[in-house]
């Protein structure tokens, strides 16, 4: 297991006026202290984003049991919340390690002392080469990224060989698909990377990787079956590659975004049934989803097979889904005209990219009753604004406004502390989550 993150200097971490959202009694506090005087919801300044405790456990439990499940192993792409507290959860409900999506985030992984690590990218760089070659002193640390050619392979060996590397990189061949992302486009081409990686004396080569993700974007029929082409098309090229591999070590074969894990799943699965039959025992079959842990109110809610409102057979009951354990919180600034008003927060404050915040319930301040908002919406949003269209509800000036928010990934990265409160109806203050971007 990958055991505890250094998570102690989080609580010695002293606030300031700089924290956004932060309560004025907070500043020159440490997280520690502020935490220990019981705070309520109701001190923090809005704009806020909140997160809830108890829904982060349930879904925390809800992926690590669905793939525990199916034999899979999960690392999540710590990259969606860049928070190593809400990795420490993860890593505790049984995730082999953490998935990284650039060597500056391995670099801050590494500082909490991360001792599993999937780099989703890859290493060309002769600073970051130099960098992990120093890493892979420490016998503990495991690590494997990808490669999508053969010139980034030549890259790695120069700088790994100049650096004097310890011992040779786990490499996995990332295979593509012609209008996708990165990924040697063919299986052919995928065939010959592997090829040179496994020859290599400071390279190893350790399996197939990808993202599906990048393929479609609904579950539209035409959409799931394109997903489950390139699935099994990784199944083939980790069969294909045999030969090649190694007879120590882990092996791994990974995809997995947030939208498609059933279809993953599936496929793997199908796959680890012949590994039964043949005795093959070192290939870890992976899933990379990470915005499982908030999930949301928007493009996962409406892609996810584990939402809450889905009637997908990858989730049978209402206790087996992902709820949306975060919410944006803005102040009614202004009612310039009828039907509008606007809140105190925007685009520097909340996710846009994948579609905007949705109006959930008002209520006087943060410590007052909520009460459902069902005829609102977010028109627009500038910097520091949004948009509220209103056609019956009545959300008074210095009102606040609960919402629903899409697209975690683009969430966290506008917030250094996020407070997470007990629950839905539990507004103590449990923890702060500091991000680390």
């Amino acid at each position: 297991m990958p055991g505890q993150l250094r998570l102690g200097e989080l609580g010695d971490t002293r606030l300031s006026a700089r924290d956004k959202g932060i309560p004025a009694r907070a500043v020159g506090m440490s997280v520690a202290e502020f935490l220990a005087s019981g705070p309520r919801l109701s001190e923090f300044w809005t704009p806020i984003v909140v997160l809830h405790d108890e829904l982060l456990r349930h879904n925390v439990d809800v992926m690590a049991q669905w793939c525990a499940g199916r034999r899979l192993e999960l690392m999540p792409h710590g990259k969606t919340t860049m928070a190593p507290s809400l990795w420490q959860r993860q890593l505790d409900a049984g995730s082999l390690g953490i998935t990284l999506a650039t060597m500056g985030q391995v670099r801050t992984a590494r500082s909490f002392g991360l001792a599993s690590i999937m780099l989703a990218n890859s290493v060309v760089d002769e600073r970051s080469l130099a960098y992990l070659a120093g890493e892979l002193a420490d016998p503990e640390l495991r690590f494997v990224c990808w490669a999508d050619s053969i010139a980034t392979l030549e890259a790695m060996e120069r700088g790994l060989r100049r650096a004097d590397t310890p011992r040779p990189v786990d490499v996995c061949v990332e295979l593509g698909a012609p209008g996708g992302r990165t990924g040697a486009r063919t299986l052919a081409e995928a065939h010959d990377v592997a090829r040179r990686a496994a020859a290599s004396d400071v390279l190893r080569l350790a399996g197939v990787s990808g993202y599906e993700g990048a393929l479609a974007h609904d579950r539209s029929d035409e959409s799931l079956k394109a997903v489950r082409a390139y699935v099994e098309r990784q199944v083939e090229l980790h069969q294909a590659l045999g030969d090649l591999y190694d007879s120590e070590g882990d092996l791994y074969v990974t995809a997995g975004g947030s939208a498609y894990p059933d279809v993953v799943a599936d496929v793997y699965g199908a796959a680890m049934a012949d590994d039964s039959r043949t005795g093959d025992s070192r290939t870890r079959w992976t899933l990379r989803s990470g915005a499982y842990i908030t999930h949301d109110d928007g493009f996962y809610r409406r892609i996810s097979p584990f939402d809450e409102g889905s009637a997908r057979a990858a989730t049978p009951t209402t206790e087996s889904r992902l709820r949306s354990a975060m919410r944006g919180v803005a102040r009614v600034v202004s009612h310039p005209e009828r039907g509008l008003a606007l809140l105190d927060g925007g685009k520097r404050d909340f996710p846009f990219d994948e579609g905007l915040p949705v109006p959930r319930a008002v209520a006087a301040d943060l410590d007052g009753e909520w009460a459902p908002l069902t005829d609102a919406s977010i028109l627009a949003m500038n910097d520091q604004h949004s948009y509220l269209g209103l056609a019956g509800d009545d959300v008074p000036l210095g009102s606040v406004v609960a919402l629903g928010l899409s697209h975690p990934c683009t969430t966290f990265d506008k917030w250094r502390y996020l407070p997470v409160v007990a629950s839905q109806v539990d507004d103590r203050v449990v923890d702060l989550v500091q991000t680390f971007f």
